[in-house]
């Protein structure tokens, strides 16, 4: 890969500190039928949680027309997220609508694989869809378990994983770190994965909201990761394969496949964030640890015209100058605000 391929294009509008807006993740449920310990923990997020209803939901039409003028400001990138977004019925149609969007360059989905059934896997696919993001934060069965916090087996988000292989649909596999919990698994889960064409990231453990009891002491570093996994099987540095992507790869040297970290606690990597998030009532967040946003479902349904919403857009983004995950001990020190939760606007 040159040099070339790294840098940004020509931004059409740039930030504070001149990062350009690239990447769009859209949450499209805040609902999930997952209560994981890091994300969802029950004890909060129990039955008389109020989640947004359904008339509060964008809808595929308000997210098309996002995506078209977030796409003129150079968006080229979607992921679309949760809450668990294959919650959402007929996500299917919201995907081929977006695949048609002038600019649109790549579509993603993050799940946690409960609902990625052979038949799903298949309609997402012939939908456009060009990935799949599979959350998986052990092979244990009990571990698992106790991290999602509903009872679900391993064995059928594995089987998740088959089903997006069999219909074409590459696979990134993401295992979230906590000390104490699952840092046992992380060599058993690279070992599952190294022979095969799924690349899995390592992803430290953040304090993403305000509920999951997140403590500096329950992070296990991305270099200790590493080295635990070096010292099975010697890894070596890859070059990135586009600007402003968030995990570090590296590949085994005996040449079984490919890992990846996810260091925000740290190795920050806010200087080349491109990443934009919509929740799923359309407020527009331009960090994932924002404490507040912009209402643009009020400006879709007021009658704003598109140079209108453009015009916002531009301004929200162009006065951006977030960089939580570098400054984390000062503005946890200080208080920083309410922040949003992970489920909220996708990890």
């Amino acid at each position: 890969m040159s040099d070339h391929d790294l840098r940004p294009k020509a931004p059409q509008v740039s930030d504070m500190l001149g990062r350009p807006l690239r990447d769009l993740r859209i949450s499209l449920t805040d609902h999930c039928n997952f209560r994981c310990v890091y994300c969802m923990p029950k004890a909060v997020f129990g039955t008389r949680y109020r989640f947004v209803d359904h008339a509060g939901l964008l809808t595929f039409e308000e997210i098309e027309r996002l995506v078209r003028l977030f796409a003129q400001l150079g968006v080229g990138k979607l992921r679309l997220t949760g809450g668990e977004p294959l919650l959402r019925p007929h996500i299917e149609d919201l995907i081929a609508a977006l695949v048609a969007v002038p600019g649109i360059e790549d579509i993603a989905v993050t799940t946690n694989g409960s609902l990625l059934t052979a038949k799903k896997a298949k309609a997402l696919k012939d939908a456009g869809l060009r990935r799949v993001t599979i959350s998986i934060d052990s092979l244990s069965d009990e571990t698992y378990q106790a991290m999602n916090d509903v009872g679900f087996p391993v064995e059928k988000v594995l089987q998740a994983i088959d089903h997006a292989e069999a219909a074409g649909l590459p696979v990134k596999l993401n295992m979230v770190v906590r000390r104490g919990l699952n840092d046992q698994d992380i060599v058993p889960m690279a070992e599952r994965f190294r022979h095969t064409p799924h690349v899995l990231r390592f992803i430290e453990y953040m304090d993403v909201g305000n509920m999951n009891g997140w403590r500096p002491e329950d992070v296990v570093p991305s270099r200790e990761i590493m080295a635990r996994i070096g010292e099975r099987w010697p890894l070596e540095p890859l070059e990135p394969s586009r600007y402003g992507e968030v995990a570090s790869r590296y590949g085994y040297k005996d040449g079984q496949g490919e890992i990846g970290f996810i260091s925000s606690v740290s190795q920050p990597f806010c200087q080349t964030c491109t990443r934009a998030r919509l929740s799923p009532e359309g407020t527009l967040y331009t960090c994932l640890f924002g404490t507040s946003g912009k209402d643009l479902r009020e400006l879709l349904r007021g009658g704003a015209r598109d140079d209108e919403i453009l015009g916002t857009l531009k301004q929200v983004w162009g006065s951006r100058e977030d960089r939580y995950s570098e400054l984390r001990s000062l503005l946890r020190g200080r208080g920083s605000g309410q922040k949003v939760e992970m489920f909220h606007i996708g990890g």
